[in-house]
């Protein structure tokens, strides 16, 4: 029997983890780095042990500390959460090995999924549909387009669309470089790409005396840099007679490795309706609430039950309703999901029946660069798909978010977009539907309404005897200014009469009240209710419309630095992973000349201009600061030396982590 359980992770997981030990009355103990010392994870636990250091290689990623931290705890089980050492078949007999239990499937199981390729070959042999693999020296036209993934890997790390031959060798390489930096495994391979091809995946849990549960579908389309960021079960669309051909390609899968414990068999869903077996992840998704919400189970009591010896019921519960998740992450979808640090000061959900957060931080945390962007699980449960969409995306409009960029907008429009709720999702549905998603023009007229909303809240904020702007006398407009986050500029112009508000700009607007946290507007006779909080020099603005972010700028604008056009600065802070050019050579623009990983996320600095490379002040390794100087290419009107090969920029591309798949 577990009497005390180390979770070797941080964050959600960890948190979700210690809330069924709670109710299960299991001591828990947690594990935290430098950055991680405050975080609610480590006060929510009876007892913590430090792991020196702050990088993940450090801390988390370290199997012997970690094994060392539950013996030193008094802990006798090991969850592994998921990322980090979750997958890797060596924790696991190390944790054995020290005579403690492993909450996992068996070492042997999880070595056999380790690697795509082997999997896949493992899988056929069992009858289960997989895509053939395609020899890159024997690819031709009629093959295209190929995705080249990394065997050892996942969550989009190591992976590239091949749209032309003539890139395929190029993008072999790239994909293997990383595929060794992130998993120490150069190997990769090719397969057929299905653009608009749909991710769906088994949930799966066996004990260890022959009961394998297939537990429904998810479906896991909605994606960005092959990361999920939407999921919900059961999957839309699917008849009965497919649904019951996936669970048992996901039961023969399991049955194959002699698996036991919670794992997901995740296939790729073709248009036509073929499925093929993708990989199996030996161990609890971050998707798991949706299907807990619909089965009614906890996945971890029962992967504690399992690990414990105990049997399965030999039928697993029917499900009922439907259940949507979104992840929220702290990333600017407009830059290219550029991934935010800093403070969160705020972070509160509306409260409701069936609505369940899943969230790693609280109101005051600080989001550093070591680990994944994610803030919360947002999951609702309704009886039909179209309530729960419907819900989800209202909970997540009235959220209170304050302090970093989220994705939350572009989940609430997603949500709301009639071809998902039509049900047509597939993998490329984010940049399909790209235009659509960005700010409706009703939104953009909400900001100037903001504005005027955060003026208004800062003067009634400012102790006086009369309203800010009064005068016996007619006098000036006050007038303040503002940055939008898109670094739209709005200013304010306005007094406050004996007649009520007078305000250029914003004719048939009139205040009812205001006060430094809440102002009331009647808009052509519609009242509006816009709260106003002020954080660090920013105000934010939230009412059921929309919410955003201002800046608070200067009355008169600070002169600008001017700075040369060829030199790159850090976008926000991290390691220089990798460099893509020397000083002196000449490059295109474009062109990566660095690679810089931040918040699990790696993220290319390519030359703004045609020239050539005159500075490169960072080295491999390198912790660099936001704004930082990185390099400097000096324009050249030469074209530049064809000896010299140019690789197109690309998107950023994921690490492996916690968060990712």
């Amino acid at each position: 029997m577990i009497t005390a359980l180390l979770v070797a992770n941080r964050g959600e997981i960890a948190r979700r983890i210690f809330r069924t030990c709670r109710e299960l009355g299991i001591a828990t103990v947690a594990v935290h780095s430098d950055p991680d010392a405050d975080a609610p994870h480590v006060r929510e636990a009876d007892s913590a042990v430090h792991l020196p250091g702050a990088a993940p290689g450090d801390t988390y990623l370290r199997a012997d500390l970690l094994v060392k931290a539950a013996l030193a705890a008094g802990a006798d089980a090991v969850h592994p959460g998921y990322g980090f050492l979750s997958e890797d078949p060596a924790f696991a007999r190390a944790v054995l090995d020290a005579g403690l239990t492993w909450v996992g499937p068996p070492p042997g199981a999880m070595a056999a999924m380790g690697s795509k390729t082997a999997a896949k070959q493992l899988m056929a042999a069992a009858g289960v549909p997989v895509l053939a693999p395609v020899e890159p020296s024997a690819a031709t036209e009629a093959d295209l387009p190929l995705l080249v993934k990394a065997a050892a890997g996942g969550g989009g790390r190591g992976m590239r669309v091949v749209r032309r031959l003539a890139d395929l060798t190029g993008e072999l390489a790239a994909a293997a470089a990383e595929a060794v930096a992130a998993f120490g495994s150069p190997e990769v391979f090719c397969e057929p790409y299905l653009p608009t091809g749909r991710h769906v995946e088994v949930q799966l849990l066996a004990d260890g005396h022959g009961t394998v549960w297939a537990l429904g579908e998810r479906d896991c389309s909605l994606q960005r840099r092959h990361q999920k960021v939407i999921e919900e079960t059961p999957a839309p669309g699917l008849d009965e007679a497919l649904r019951v051909e996936l669970s048992r390609a996901a039961t023969a899968a399991a049955r194959a490795i002699g698996y036991t414990g919670a794992g997901t068999a995740e296939f790729l869903l073709a248009p036509d309706g073929r499925f093929f077996f993708l990989e199996m992840n030996t161990r609890l998704q971050v998707e798991h609430p949706v299907t807990e919400e619909v089965t009614g189970l906890d996945l971890v009591a029962l992967q504690l039950a399992v690990a414990e010896g105990e049997r399965l019921p030999a039928e697993a519960p029917a499900a009922r309703g439907h259940a949507i998740e979104a992840r929220l992450y702290a990333e600017d979808p407009a830059a290219d999901w550029q991934p935010q640090t800093g403070t969160l000061h705020r972070i509160d959900f509306p409260a409701g029946t069936d609505l369940r957060i899943d969230s790693g931080v609280e109101s005051g945390s600080t989001v550093g660069i070591h680990y994944d962007a994610m803030l919360a699980k947002v999951i609702v449960w309704a009886p039909t798909r179209a309530a729960a969409a419907r819900r989800l995306a209202d909970a997540l409009g009235r959220a209170r978010i304050h302090g970093l960029v989220t994705n939350r907008e572009l989940l609430v429009r997603a949500l709301r977009h009639p071809a998902f709720l039509a049900g047509q999702v597939h993998t490329a549905f984010l940049t399909e539907h790209a235009a659509e998603l960005r700010p409706a023009a009703q939104e953009k007229r909400d900001l100037p309404l903001a504005a005027l909303a955060a003026a208004l809240a800062d003067a009634a904020a400012r102790p006086s005897a009369l309203p800010s702007g009064w005068r016996n006398l007619p006098s000036q407009s006050q007038i303040k200014r503002y940055r939008a986050v898109d670094g739209t500029e709005l200013e304010v112009s306005y007094r406050i009469t004996r007649d009520g508000l007078r305000a250029d700009r914003y004719p048939g607007v009139r205040l009812l009240s205001a006060t430094g946290q809440r102002v009331v507007l009647a808009v052509d006779g519609i009242r509006r209710t816009i709260e106003v909080a002020v954080h660090a020099g920013t105000a934010y603005c939230d009412s059921p419309s929309g919410s955003f972010a201002l800046t608070v700028l200067p009355r008169f604008p600070e002169p600008v630095e001017q700075r040369d056009p060829g030199a790159l600065l850090a976008p926000m802070p991290g390691t220089v992973v990798r460099l893509g050019a020397a000083v002196g050579e000449r490059v295109t623009a474009g062109r990566p000349l660095l690679w810089l990983e931040a918040m699990k996320m790696e993220h290319q600095v390519v030359a703004p201009v045609d020239g050539v490379l005159a500075e490169l002040r960072a080295t491999t390794g390198q912790q660099v600061d936001l704004g930082a100087l990185l390099a400097v290419v000096t324009p050249t009107a030469e074209p530049p030396d064809a000896t010299v090969p140019t690789t197109p920029a690309g998107p950023a591309v994921p690490t492996t982590d916690e968060a990712l798949t």
